[in-house]
């Protein structure tokens, strides 16, 4: 009898609602690259507390900031697959896996993708009283000097230098990055006068284009801002012009299927509460729109050969 119940017990375990009902079993940690008060350390803190409501388990936020992420991906990549470590994974790890630069780890299959759940587009920035009153002035001055007109971004091969790297390729101009260890730092560049332009994330550089301190000129999404409405976009000057990261959900891969199905569940009820979306597509300046599970990955892909053909068209390099 005895040996009877326990072949009963495994295989109830074996079935998938009841592995559902037994995740999670603890706390999960949510891990992310990026320093703390940036866009990504802001999402988790968002998400965390409504993804812990929905999941039963508190959701415990874990920065592991440094590489352009890839110490935070290195270190997902490596945790149990068991759905009790989970990572916010952002447009820098397609950056960086189209660089090459994801060393020890496989930038795409380390990991099982539960959903891409908002993008977010960057923005070009200039002091109040620069003398570039929009893209058009900037491009002109760009023709003036190849290489003369120096831009911000997060360092090479950093998703604000491809970004810069796409406007140079539609502009027909060649345009110097200067590398900074964060929008903030950049920003303040361009406030003293060190730096012409930035190209940063709209919620690095809102608190200082809402007081008037910095001048938009144009924004990288497809569609105008929704809080800068006055801001063209680069398509505007540039037809066809578009780029934009993102950020989503990830585990370690060989996470069980039932797991990362109700990982994506959770998601999906967490994201379309009408007060949490309003505050993180304010917050970014984007949309949330949450990619079903099945596609999370090809989507991904299609981005990493999109960044590479940009890398190989410029001869770019991360270093």
């Amino acid at each position: 009898m005895r040996r009877r119940g326990l072949l009963v017990a495994g295989a109830a375990l074996a079935v998938p609602g009841v592995a559902r009902a037994q995740w999670p079993e603890r706390s999960i940690a949510l891990m992310h690259g990026f320093g703390a008060g940036g866009a990504a350390d802001t999402i988790c803190r968002l998400l965390a507390p409504a993804l812990g409501a929905e999941l039963g388990k508190p959701v415990v936020v874990e920065a592991r900031p440094g590489a352009g992420g890839n110490i935070a991906s290195l270190a997902l990549a490596r945790s149990p697959a068991d759905g009790h470590t989970l990572g916010l994974l952002t447009g820098s790890h397609g950056v960086a896996a189209a660089f090459g630069k994801a060393s020890g780890f496989d930038p795409v299959d380390g990991f099982d993708w539960v959903t891409i759940a908002l993008r977010y587009a960057f923005v070009c920035v200039v002091r109040a009283d620069s003398p570039w009153a929009d893209l058009p002035a900037l491009i002109a001055a760009a023709k003036r000097g190849d290489g003369a007109v120096q831009y911000g971004t997060l360092g090479p091969g950093s998703s604000h230098h491809l970004t810069g790297e796409m406007l140079g390729v539609a502009a027909g101009v060649r345009m110097t990055p200067v590398p900074y260890r964060s929008d903030v730092a950049g920003l303040t560049a361009v406030l003293g006068g060190e730096l012409p332009v930035m190209v940063s994330t709209t919620v690095g550089a809102m608190s200082m284009l809402q007081d008037g301190k910095l001048r938009a000129l144009a924004v990288t999404s497809a569609r105008r801002s929704r809080q800068f409405t006055q801001v063209p976009t680069v398509a505007e000057t540039l037809p066809g012009y578009e780029s934009s990261t993102w950020a989503g959900l990830a585990a370690p891969a060989g996470t069980p299927v039932a797991v990362q199905e109700r990982l994506h569940a959770a998601m999906l009820a967490v994201l379309a509460q009408p007060a949490l979306k309003q505050r993180l597509e304010t917050l970014v300046d984007g949309e949330v729109a949450p990619t079903a599970r099945a596609e999370t990955r090809g989507v991904l892909v299609a981005e990493i050969a999109k960044w590479r053909a940009l890398i190989a068209a410029r001869g770019l390099t991360a270093e």
